[in-house]
């Protein structure tokens, strides 16, 4: 038993429990009496009661058939709480000492007032409050009451049996204290509910919107509304939004789009909500910068730009801005501007697109470069049968320049970053059609360019022969293919330049001096130029005939025949000639015997000098008579003591003669007349020996010295007139000068 004290337990405690109740009945206070209960709160009820002696405190009991409910108050009255609101309880009350409790009382109903109504306030217009309930059991009908929270101004207060009630009049954005209670069929009202509620803000007004066209931002401003805790600007379009939130009265809305037509709208916000948006204004932002841009340049020279129409442009502007600096615009309400352009130019362009907004942001900037300039100050610094060399000025926008020579199926052509071009391998006397290209990296070649004709220098000539006429002209003809030239033949020696000119194929030149070696070359000269000199070909007159011919007589037969000596002459060549014969001298000396010569007989001389080459010049023709022959059979006759005649036999032909006698003691002399063939010659002094010449005498008056002489002695004895003894004779001559 002792081991299982715990199925004891609870008949211990229920007799312990009666034991207390037998004491307590015995000791505990008295009941007290319920003097009235009544419900204030829809959860409580309060009771109030006399009283008991020696009671400490008092135990409230509320019983509404479901639950029970006790309560432990010290004094009068007390209060049940935590009821159902609207529900009739049975209320007791027992005192309670240290003795114990009494007994309950006599119960007295009570009835809680109706449960306060759960509002919903909210603020549907900036003048109104909307208040609105649940329905409360067992209520008949509401009392709702609205006032400012500081208490002032008025009161408004409806009774109504709905569970919604709307209140106007109210001024915007104020803070409003709403109070609503419920009652039964018995008019007592139950608990309260009170809300505050602030009204919407009204609209803001004097809306202004400000737009920088530069940013796309719209800046917008208003006056401030009454209880507005802050604002939100939305701008919006069809197919984008933008929107900013502040507290102060201006806001700025970014990143909007160009072309774009916006709603403005402004809204005042606090803790009811948002106002309705102002009268929305439109915001017509800047146009988009135009594109599909396209720029042509036809012809050279005309510029022009087009573009896209866009949406609320309502004018356009288009810039063109060179790389000089230079910028011209043009405004107009098309899609498309005219400029006049300059080759070799880059131009910048942009377009514009204005409203009243202002200008439309930045596109793109296009660059158009126009073709390089064309040279046009070409000239030719040298023109040659085979070569053309051109020079220009520099022109703006080229960085090459091509040139091409075109002469029927044939093209040359040059590409330099110079302003300068040597065509080579050209054909001779050939027109060419020049052009030069410039040529830069953007535009390529210019093919505008204009041509210019240039004709190559005539071919150079081709000598064939050179002759001599009869006249002692040099004939010089060559060959040659060229139209329209002039030829210029030139002698080149020593001795001169000498030229002669010809439109033909051979030209005469004379005046060269005898003995000179020249070269000769032809040149071809037109209006493009002069040609390379032909090949020269030497040409060697004939040697320089000499000077100072003589002819003298030796002998009989025998002519001496001299010269100076010419120039380049290596051998010369005498001739006499007569019609009895000729007689015939070569050499390289200055002089020349020619023998065989018949006395009395007329000659021709002839002289020719050979230059070493062969050539021949015939110098000298003059006539030579030869001397008359000497006289045969000389004889002395003694004429008295002093006087000797000298006979002779004459030669064929008529002839003068002339005698001389020398002797020791002197020499006599004596001509006879014309025709007679004896002389005398008187007081020669006797007893010497003479020598005895008769010698023909030149038409000249020359007395010749070659015809043989005789010794004759003179003597003293006998008479006076005889024979002279002939002592012999001498052939003495005289030697050739």
């Amino acid at each position: 038993m002792a081991g299982r004290p715990e199925k004891h337990l609870p008949l211990i405690r229920f007799t312990l429990l009666c034991l207390k109740m037998v004491i307590s009945s015995k000791t505990a206070p008295e009941i007290p009496t319920i003097d009235q209960a009544y419900s204030k709160i829809s959860n409580s009820i309060t009771v109030e009661w006399t009283t008991v002696p020696g009671a400490t405190s008092y135990l409230l009991t509320a019983e509404d058939g479901d639950t029970t409910i006790e309560t432990t108050v010290a004094n009068s009255p007390g209060t049940v709480t935590g009821l159902k609101a609207a529900t009739l309880y049975q209320i007791t009350i027992r005192s309670v000492s240290a003795s114990g409790r009494s007994p309950a009382s006599p119960p007295k109903q009570a009835k809680t007032v109706l449960a306060a109504p759960i509002l919903e306030v909210s603020s549907p217009s900036p003048d109104s409050i909307l208040v609105s309930w649940d329905a409360v059991y067992m209520a008949i009908g509401f009392s709702v009451s609205v006032m400012q929270a500081n208490g002032l101004g008025r009161i408004w207060k409806e009774n109504t049996t709905n569970t919604s009630l709307t209140f106007s009049s109210l001024d915007a954005g104020t803070l409003y204290t709403i109070k609503a209670y419920a009652w039964n069929a018995n008019g007592i009202p139950g608990d309260d509910s009170t809300r505050n509620q602030r009204t919407s803000p009204r609209a803001p007004a004097n809306i202004q919107v400000f737009f920088d066209s530069g940013a796309l931002k719209a800046s917008v401003s208003w006056t401030p509304s009454e209880g507005a805790f802050n604002y939100t600007v939305v701008a919006w379009s069809g197919s984008s939004q933008r929107s900013c939130s502040t507290a102060l009265s201006s806001c700025s809305i970014g990143s909007l789009q160009c072309g774009t037509e916006y709603l403005i709208s402004v809204s005042a916000n606090n803790d009811a909500g948002c106002s309705k948006s102002s009268s929305a204004p439109t915001l017509k932002t800047v146009a988009c910068a135009p594109g599909r841009v396209m720029i042509q340049e036809e012809p050279p020279g005309h510029l022009s730009v087009a573009w896209s129409n866009v949406e609320l442009g309502d004018y356009y502007v288009a810039f063109v801005k060179s790389d000089d600096g230079l910028e011209v615009h043009c405004n107009t309400s098309l899609t498309q501007c005219n400029f006049l352009s300059e080759c070799g130019f880059t131009y910048f362009i942009s377009v514009f697109a204005y409203n009243k907004a202002g200008q439309s942001p930045l596109g793109d900037v296009f660059n158009y470069t126009t073709a390089p300039c064309c040279p046009s100050d070409i000239s030719p610094v040298l023109v040659s049968s085979d070569r053309v060399e051109i020079a220009w000025s520099p022109v703006r926008g080229a960085e090459l320049y091509e040139t091409k020579a075109i002469a029927g199926y044939s093209v040359v052509a040059c590409n330099d970053t110079a302003p300068a071009c040597t065509l080579s391998a050209l054909d001779c006397d050939t027109k060419y059609n020049v052009t030069v290209y410039s040529f830069s990296e953007v535009r390529g070649s210019n093919l505008s360019c204009s041509s210019h004709f240039i004709t190559t220098a005539p071919c150079s000539p081709e000598i064939k022969n050179i002759s001599k006429d009869a006249f002692s002209m040099i004939n010089v003809h060559w060959r040659s293919t060229n139209e329209g030239a002039t030829y210029t033949v030139t002698a080149q020696g020593k001795k001169g330049l000498f030229r002669c000119s010809s439109t033909g194929e051979t030209c005469r030149m004379g005046g060269l001096p005898c003995g000179s070696v020249f070269s000769v070359t032809a040149v071809a000269e037109t209006q493009a130029g002069k040609s390379l000199p032909s090949y020269s070909v030497p040409l060697e007159t004939v040697p320089c005939c000499p000077a100072g011919l003589t002819a003298a007589q030796v002998t009989q037969s025998i002519i001496n025949v001299s010269w100076t000596i010419g120039a380049v002459a290596q051998t010369y060549v005498t001739v006499l000639e007569s019609y009895i014969g000729q007689s015939k001298c070569h050499t390289h000396q200055n002089h020349c015997l020619l023998g065989c010569i018949a006395c009395g007989i007329n000659y021709t001389v002839a002289l020719k000098a050979i230059s070493p080459t062969g050539l021949t010049a015939d110098c000298a023709y003059q006539s030579y008579s030869s001397s008359v022959c000497c006289p045969l059979g000389v004889k002395l006759y003694r004429l008295g003591p002093n006087g000797i005649r000298i006979y002779w036999q004459a030669s064929r032909g008529s002839a003068n003669y002339s005698t001389d006698l020398y002797g020791s003691k002197g020499i006599f002399t004596c001509a006879p007349h014309t025709g007679l063939s004896f002389c005398d010659i008187t007081n020669i002094p006797c007893g010497d020996v003479y020598t005895v010449m008769v010698s023909p005498v030149a038409e000249t008056g020359l007395k010749l010295t070659f015809c043989p002489k005789k010794i004759y002695s003179v003597t003293c004895s006998g008479s006076t007139l005889g024979m002279v003894i002939y002592r012999g004779k001498r052939n003495d001559t005289v030697s050739p000068r």
